[in-house]
C-alpha cells in the first residue's frame, strides 16, 4: 500500500513520530543516529510536522537519499536547501550555485570546478602544511589542547588564501559563517535568539563580500573571486549580488567540512591505538580519511522540493512538498556499510555520500580531501598517545554535525612519523 502524508502522521508507519528532527538539541545533546536507525528500519520516508501548518518528508535510507540528490528533474534545489528556510524560499535562487538546478547550475559550476581542481591547488599545499603544523604545535605543551578550536581556523585559512582575503579578516568570517550554521548554539548566539543571530551573521558576511567584489571589479586577481568575476551566464557576467551570494556559499561549504572531520575522527579513535596504527602505515591514509569523512558526515541534511507528484519508498510525495535527506543516516545504513557503527580505518569499499551525490556533489571535495590528508599527516605524524581530556562538546545545530570543543592531550614524537598527506 502506498502511504500518504496523512497516514504517515497518524499510523504506526510513523514510528518515532514524537521525535523532532528539527530540534537542534537532538544534535547537540541527543543521539540522532539512534533515531535515524529506527526510522531506517520502520519508516524510511516519514512526514515530520513543523508547527501547525508546515512540515517535510524525512528520508533516512541511503538508496532513497541518493535518488533525491541525483534526480534534480523531480527534486529541486532552487527553493532552498536548508531547513532554516523551510517554506520561505531562498532569495539567492537561480543565482547561487547551491540553489540552482541544471542546466544553469552546470554552466556556473564548470569554471569554479576548474579553479578548485587538484592541479589548481597543488601550489597551496606547502602553505596548508605549515599552517596545520602551527595550529597543532601547542599540543606539545602538555596541558589539555582544544583541537576543535584549532581546526576551526583551518578552512577559512585555506579558502581565504584561495580568495585572496587578508589574514586579519579570517577570524571574523570564521565566526560569522559558523554562527550562520549554528545559530542555536549558545557560543554563537547573540541577543534576540537564533533569528537575530542568523540575520547578523548574514549581514556581516554579505556586507564584507560586497565590499570585496566592488574592489575586485577595479583590481581583478587570479583567485576564486576573480573566477566568479569571469563567469558569463546568458551572455552576461554575474552581478555583484550573484558573486557575493556565491562567495557566501563557498565560505559556508568550507567551514562545514574540514574541522569536523578531524575532530570527529580524533574524538572517536583517541585512546584506542588506531591513530598510532594509522600513523605507522602510510598506505592507510586514503581509506582512513574517507572513513573519517563517512563517520563525521559533517553536513547533517539537505532539503529539496518535489517538482511533481512521485513516490519514494512506497510513499506518495506531492508536488511542492519539501523533502529532507539526512546524510549521516545514509552513511550508517546497514544495507550499504557492514558494521556501520564501527570506525574502520581500512574500510573498503566506502561509498559514503558525505559530499553529496549527483549534480550538487560538493564542489570543494578535492581541496577538502587534500586539506584533510595534510591535517591528519601533521597531527598524527608529530604526536602520539592522543587521549581525550574531557567529553567533547557538540554544536547545537541541525545543519552541522559537529564538535565545538574537543580537549585532548598527547606527546610529541621524538622523530616525526613518515606519514604523507
Amino acid at each position: 500500500m502506498t502511504a500518504s502524508k496523512d497516514t504517515a502522521v497518524r499510523c504506526p508507519f510513523a514510528a518515532g513520530g514524537d521525535v523532532d528532527l528539527v530540534d537542534p538539541d537532538l544534535y547537540g545533546n541527543g543521539d540522532p543516529h539512534t533515531v535515524w536507525a529506527e526510522h531506517r528500519r520502520t519508516a524510511p520516508v516519514r512526514w515530520q510536522p513543523v508547527g501547525a501548518d508546515r512540515g517535510f518528508w524525512s528520508v533516512t535510507r541511503y538508496a532513497d537519499i541518493s535518488r533525491v540528490l541525483r534526480e534534480h528533474e523531480t527534486f529541486s534545489s532552487q527553493q532552498g536547501t536548508l531547513l532554516n528556510l523551510l517554506g520561505a524560499g531562498d532569495p539567492a535562487s537561480g543565482s547561487q550555485l547551491a540553489v540552482t538546478d541544471p542546466p544553469r547550475h552546470s554552466e556556473m559550476r564548470e569554471p569554479l570546478q576548474r579553479a578548485l581542481s587538484i592541479r589548481a591547488i597543488d601550489h597551496y599545499q606547502a602553505d596548508i602544511r605549515a599552517l596545520v603544523a602551527g595550529l597543532v604545535a601547542p599540543l606539545a605543551d602538555g596541558g589539555p589542547f582544544d583541537l576543535a578550536a584549532a581546526m576551526a581556523s583551518l578552512p577559512m585559512a585555506v579558502t581565504g588564501t584561495m580568495m585572496a582575503i587578508p589574514r586579519e579578516d579570517w577570524p571574523l568570517l570564521t565566526r560569522a559563517a559558523t554562527a550562520a550554521l549554528a545559530a542555536d548554539d549558545p557560543a554563537y548566539q547573540v541577543r534576540g535568539g537564533p533569528e537575530a543571530t542568523l540575520r547578523r551573521s548574514h549581514r556581516e558576511i554579505f556586507a564584507y563580500f560586497q565590499d570585496v567584489v566592488t574592489s575586485r571589479r577595479k583590481h581583478p586577481g587570479d583567485d576564486l573571486i576573480g573566477t566568479l568575476l569571469g563567469i558569463r551566464m546568458d551572455g552576461r557576467g554575474l552581478s555583484d549580488g550573484q558573486i557575493t551570494a556565491n562567495c557566501y556559499s563557498l565560505l559556508i561549504g568550507a567551514i562545514v567540512t574540514t574541522p569536523q572531520v578531524v575532530s570527529s575522527a580524533v574524538a572517536r579513535l583517541a585512546g584506542t591505538g588506531d591513530l598510532d596504527r594509522w600513523a605507522a602505515d602510510p598506505s592507510l591514509m586514503n581509506t582512513a580519511v574517507e572513513e573519517a569523512v563517512r563517520w563525521a558526515s559533517p553536513t547533517n541534511h539537505f532539503m529539496r522540493y518535489a517538482l511533481r507528484d512521485t513516490e519514494l519508498a512506497d510513499v506518495a510525495i506531492r508536488a511542492g512538498d519539501a523533502v529532507v535527506v539526512w546524510l549521516g543516516s545514509a552513511n550508517r545504513d546497514e544495507r550499504v556499510f557492514p558494521d556501520p557503527f564501527h570506525f574502520d580505518i581500512a574500510r573498503k569499499p566506502n561509498k559514503h555520500i558525505a559530499f553529496g551525490v549527483g549534480p550538487h556533489y560538493c564542489i570543494g571535495h578535492t581541496i577538502a580531501r587534500v586539506t584533510l590528508r595534510i591535517a591528519f599527516a601533521e597531527l598524527l605524524g608529530r604526536f602520539t598517545g592522543l587521549e581525550l581530556a574531557a567529553e567533547p562538546v557538540r554544536l547545537r545545530s541541525n545543519i552541522i554535525a559537529g564538535i565545538r570543543e574537543l580537549r585532548i592531550t598527547g606527546r610529541r614524537r621524538p622523530v616525526p612519523a613518515a606519514i604523507t598527506g
